[in-house]
């Protein structure tokens, strides 16, 4: 019993999730930005979409990388940073949600 508690929250488990996340999240990223230069007035909805899946995956990333610091500072820094990347995109997503709301 402990031995399937301890595989599943291996760190090898985990950074297969976040490699899937990264492929799935990645290519939903592009499909929509492509979709969303080709004709940006029907698709002007995508854009808040796009920014708050990449804050989603700066956060994954950001909590990823603050876990596996220990005690190294610099890589809980760099978590840091990447986690304040996500709250800035966070707010341009909500920048470009309500304007878009106030244009429709």
């Amino acid at each position: 019993m402990r031995y399937r508690q301890a595989r599943r929250n291996s760190p090898r488990n985990t950074s297969l999730i976040l490699d899937w996340m990264h492929i799935i999240i990645g290519a939903l990223v592009v499909v929509m930005a492509v979709a969303a230069f080709i004709n940006p007035e029907s698709n002007m909805i995508l854009f808040p979409v796009i920014f708050f899946l990449a804050a989603v995956l700066n956060i994954v990333n950001g909590v990823y990388r603050y876990q596996q610091s220990g005690r190294d500072r610099r890589r809980k820094a760099s978590a840091i940073g990447l986690m304040v990347i996500a709250v800035f995109l966070l707010a341009v997503m909500v920048i470009s949600a309500v304007s878009i709301w106030r244009r429709g």
